[in-house]
Protein backbone atom coordinates (compact mmCIF):
# COMPACT_ATOMS: atom_id res chain seq x y z
CA UNK A 1 0.00 0.00 0.00
CA UNK A 2 1.29 3.44 -0.88
CA UNK A 3 2.50 6.05 1.42
CA UNK A 4 -0.20 8.88 1.29
CA UNK A 5 2.36 11.24 3.48
CA UNK A 6 5.96 10.45 3.64
CA UNK A 7 8.40 12.56 5.76
CA UNK A 8 11.63 11.83 4.89
CA UNK A 9 14.95 13.00 7.36
CA UNK A 10 13.02 16.78 7.73
CA UNK A 11 14.85 19.32 9.87
CA UNK A 12 13.59 22.49 10.71
CA UNK A 13 15.57 25.10 13.11
CA UNK A 14 14.46 28.65 14.04
CA UNK A 15 17.38 30.76 14.74
CA UNK A 16 19.48 28.35 17.19
CA UNK A 17 17.21 25.99 18.08
CA UNK A 18 16.35 23.18 16.65
CA UNK A 19 12.56 22.08 16.35
CA UNK A 20 12.50 19.16 13.78
CA UNK A 21 15.37 16.84 14.10
CA UNK A 22 15.84 14.31 11.49
CA UNK A 23 11.99 12.99 11.71
CA UNK A 24 10.54 10.34 9.11
CA UNK A 25 7.51 8.85 9.49
CA UNK A 26 5.24 7.18 7.01
CA UNK A 27 1.36 6.85 6.76
CA UNK A 28 -0.51 4.98 5.42
CA UNK A 29 -4.15 5.23 4.80
CA UNK A 30 -7.18 4.89 6.92
CA UNK A 31 -5.42 4.74 10.03
CA UNK A 32 -5.28 7.20 13.31
CA UNK A 33 -1.16 8.16 14.02
CA UNK A 34 -0.92 9.63 17.07
CA UNK A 35 2.00 12.28 18.41
CA UNK A 36 2.19 12.51 22.18
CA UNK A 37 4.72 15.62 23.14
CA UNK A 38 4.71 18.33 25.73
CA UNK A 39 3.68 21.60 24.60
CA UNK A 40 7.10 22.96 22.72
CA UNK A 41 8.11 19.63 21.63
CA UNK A 42 7.85 20.15 17.72
CA UNK A 43 4.35 18.75 17.40
CA UNK A 44 2.70 22.05 15.51
CA UNK A 45 5.51 22.59 13.65
CA UNK A 46 5.27 19.18 12.04
CA UNK A 47 1.87 19.65 11.28
CA UNK A 48 2.07 22.95 9.63
CA UNK A 49 5.13 21.55 7.51
CA UNK A 50 2.78 18.41 6.13
CA UNK A 51 0.41 21.28 5.25
CA UNK A 52 2.97 23.58 3.70
CA UNK A 53 2.85 26.47 6.19
CA UNK A 54 6.18 26.04 7.09
CA UNK A 55 9.29 24.49 4.99
CA UNK A 56 11.82 22.50 6.44
CA UNK A 57 15.42 23.11 6.42
CA UNK A 58 16.54 19.74 5.32
CA UNK A 59 14.73 16.71 4.63
CA UNK A 60 11.38 15.90 2.26
CA UNK A 61 7.94 15.72 2.80
CA UNK A 62 5.56 13.92 0.36
CA UNK A 63 2.14 13.87 0.16
CA UNK A 64 0.29 11.51 -2.13
CA UNK A 65 4.23 11.53 -4.12
CA UNK A 66 4.00 15.18 -4.31
CA UNK A 67 7.13 17.22 -2.44
CA UNK A 68 5.49 19.71 -0.63
CA UNK A 69 6.80 23.24 -1.12
CA UNK A 70 8.54 21.70 -4.41
CA UNK A 71 5.70 20.16 -6.64
CA UNK A 72 2.91 21.83 -4.29
CA UNK A 73 2.44 24.66 -2.33
CA UNK A 74 -0.44 23.26 -0.33
CA UNK A 75 -1.29 20.22 -0.67
CA UNK A 76 -5.49 19.53 -1.34
CA UNK A 77 -7.79 17.19 0.91
CA UNK A 78 -6.68 18.24 3.86
CA UNK A 79 -8.92 19.30 6.80
CA UNK A 80 -7.06 20.63 9.49
CA UNK A 81 -7.17 22.20 12.71
CA UNK A 82 -4.32 23.79 14.43
CA UNK A 83 -3.53 25.74 17.20
CA UNK A 84 -6.96 27.79 18.06
CA UNK A 85 -9.72 27.96 15.20
CA UNK A 86 -10.05 31.86 14.23
CA UNK A 87 -13.74 32.74 13.19
CA UNK A 88 -15.37 35.92 13.18
CA UNK A 89 -16.89 37.10 16.07
CA UNK A 90 -20.65 38.55 14.67
CA UNK A 91 -21.45 35.86 12.50
CA UNK A 92 -23.36 32.58 13.84
CA UNK A 93 -21.40 29.01 13.30
CA UNK A 94 -22.96 28.14 10.31
CA UNK A 95 -22.19 31.52 8.63
CA UNK A 96 -18.26 31.30 9.59
CA UNK A 97 -18.32 27.78 7.71
CA UNK A 98 -20.38 29.15 4.69
CA UNK A 99 -17.95 31.92 4.05
CA UNK A 100 -15.33 29.59 4.22
CA UNK A 101 -17.01 26.74 1.92
CA UNK A 102 -17.03 29.68 -0.85
CA UNK A 103 -13.73 29.82 -1.14
CA UNK A 104 -13.37 25.71 -2.87
CA UNK A 105 -17.24 26.30 -3.99
CA UNK A 106 -17.40 22.23 -3.45
CA UNK A 107 -20.18 22.05 -0.93
CA UNK A 108 -23.53 22.64 -0.19
CA UNK A 109 -25.27 24.11 2.59
CA UNK A 110 -26.54 21.13 3.71
CA UNK A 111 -22.89 19.41 3.89
CA UNK A 112 -21.95 22.23 6.37
CA UNK A 113 -25.47 21.64 8.18
CA UNK A 114 -24.68 17.87 8.69
CA UNK A 115 -21.06 18.99 9.78
CA UNK A 116 -21.90 20.72 12.27
CA UNK A 117 -24.04 18.39 13.34
CA UNK A 118 -21.48 15.69 13.52
CA UNK A 119 -19.82 17.73 15.84
CA UNK A 120 -23.02 17.81 18.31
CA UNK A 121 -24.18 21.83 17.83
CA UNK A 122 -27.29 22.79 15.85
CA UNK A 123 -26.92 24.31 12.84
CA UNK A 124 -29.69 25.99 13.18
CA UNK A 125 -28.22 28.34 16.36
CA UNK A 126 -28.64 31.96 15.32
CA UNK A 127 -25.48 32.20 18.44
CA UNK A 128 -23.12 34.58 17.46
CA UNK A 129 -19.45 32.93 17.73
CA UNK A 130 -17.95 35.60 20.12
CA UNK A 131 -20.31 34.41 22.01
CA UNK A 132 -19.39 30.53 22.15
CA UNK A 133 -17.51 28.55 24.99
CA UNK A 134 -14.11 27.45 24.05
CA UNK A 135 -15.20 24.14 23.85
CA UNK A 136 -18.33 24.94 20.97
CA UNK A 137 -15.58 26.90 19.25
CA UNK A 138 -13.72 23.85 19.68
CA UNK A 139 -16.41 21.94 17.87
CA UNK A 140 -16.62 24.22 15.17
CA UNK A 141 -13.25 24.20 14.52
CA UNK A 142 -13.29 19.64 13.96
CA UNK A 143 -16.42 20.41 11.68
CA UNK A 144 -14.82 23.11 9.55
CA UNK A 145 -11.55 20.53 9.11
CA UNK A 146 -14.12 17.47 8.29
CA UNK A 147 -16.91 19.28 6.35
CA UNK A 148 -15.07 19.25 2.39
CA UNK A 149 -14.77 15.32 3.08
CA UNK A 150 -10.70 15.46 3.44
CA UNK A 151 -9.37 12.06 3.15
CA UNK A 152 -6.46 13.07 5.24
CA UNK A 153 -7.68 15.04 8.98
CA UNK A 154 -4.38 16.39 10.77
CA UNK A 155 -5.77 17.78 13.98
CA UNK A 156 -3.44 19.53 16.94
CA UNK A 157 -4.58 19.07 20.10
CA UNK A 158 -8.61 18.93 18.75
CA UNK A 159 -9.52 17.91 22.43
CA UNK A 160 -8.72 21.54 23.41
CA UNK A 161 -11.04 23.07 25.83
CA UNK A 162 -13.76 20.46 25.50
CA UNK A 163 -15.26 18.90 28.87
CA UNK A 164 -15.66 15.40 29.48
CA UNK A 165 -18.64 14.90 27.11
CA UNK A 166 -16.88 16.76 24.34
CA UNK A 167 -14.33 14.32 24.35
CA UNK A 168 -16.12 11.05 24.42
CA UNK A 169 -17.99 12.79 21.51
CA UNK A 170 -15.50 13.78 19.17
CA UNK A 171 -13.38 10.35 19.73
CA UNK A 172 -16.49 8.54 18.47
CA UNK A 173 -16.46 10.79 15.86
CA UNK A 174 -12.58 10.37 14.64
CA UNK A 175 -13.20 6.44 14.86
CA UNK A 176 -16.56 7.00 12.26
CA UNK A 177 -14.42 8.80 10.41
CA UNK A 178 -11.60 6.67 10.63
CA UNK A 179 -14.10 3.57 9.27
CA UNK A 180 -15.07 5.52 6.39
CA UNK A 181 -11.71 5.86 5.26
CA UNK A 182 -10.06 8.86 6.70
CA UNK A 183 -6.52 9.49 7.77
CA UNK A 184 -6.18 11.04 10.71
CA UNK A 185 -2.91 12.28 12.64
CA UNK A 186 -3.61 13.77 15.68
CA UNK A 187 -1.59 15.60 18.61
CA UNK A 188 -2.24 15.70 21.80
CA UNK A 189 -0.58 16.07 25.28
CA UNK A 190 -2.59 14.08 27.05
CA UNK A 191 -2.03 10.19 26.61
CA UNK A 192 -5.64 8.46 26.89
CA UNK A 193 -6.74 10.28 23.68
CA UNK A 194 -3.91 8.48 22.05
CA UNK A 195 -3.73 5.55 23.95
CA UNK A 196 -8.48 5.22 23.33
CA UNK A 197 -8.13 6.37 19.12
CA UNK A 198 -4.92 5.53 17.76
CA UNK A 199 -3.03 2.63 15.44
CA UNK A 200 0.18 3.78 15.66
Amino acid sequence: MENLIEIQDVVKRFGEQTVLDHVSLSVTPGKIYGIIGRNGSGKTVLFKSICGFVLPDAGKILVRGKQVGKDVDIPQGIGIIIEHPGFLRDYSGFQNLKLLARLQKKITDEKIKESIRLVGLDPEDKKKVGKFSLGMRQRLGIAQAIMESPDILILDEPMNGLDKHGVEDMRKLLVQLKEEGTTILVASHNPLDIEILCDE
